[in-house]
């Protein structure tokens, strides 16, 4: 099985979560693109109720570019997701895309090597949350 997510435990609330996420992605050069509140969306839309779960879509502008440039296809994987899901009063779970078991669904040996770099990047942000 191809691992698509580095995954951590923290003690926060979901947005002290966001917050340490977020300024971590940037402190690695990702920006954050879209922000889809899913527990709120599944409410609005089915009327059903998940845990509190926000996934940011961030992105790493030059890495993004690289991998773009080398096959265009690359934007259906585009921007790395970073899920905040609370498992527990106070206790988040954080899972950010692994870059290379995206890139290795592709089937693309050059976008996997491209995505090396991204991901000791997005393994130090998780790491500094």
């Amino acid at each position: 099985m191809i691992e698509i997510n580095f995954k951590r435990e923290i003690s926060a609330t979901v947005d002290q979560a966001i917050e340490r996420a977020t300024k971590a992605l940037a402190a690695e050069g990702f920006g954050i693109l879209t922000r889809i509140d899913m527990h709120s969306k599944i409410k609005e839309k089915t009327g059903k109720d998940i845990v509190p779960t926000v996934i940011l879509g961030a992105c790493n502008p030059n890495l993004a570019y690289e991998a773009y440039t080398a096959n265009s296809d690359v934007a259906s994987l585009l921007p790395c997701n970073a899920v905040i899901r609370e498992i527990a009063a106070g206790k988040i779970s954080l899972e950010f895309a692994k870059p290379t078991g995206m890139m290795k669904i592709m089937g693309d040996e050059k976008l996997v090597k491209l995505a090396i770099e991204a991901d000791a990047k997005i393994e130090r942000a998780l790491k500094n949350v």
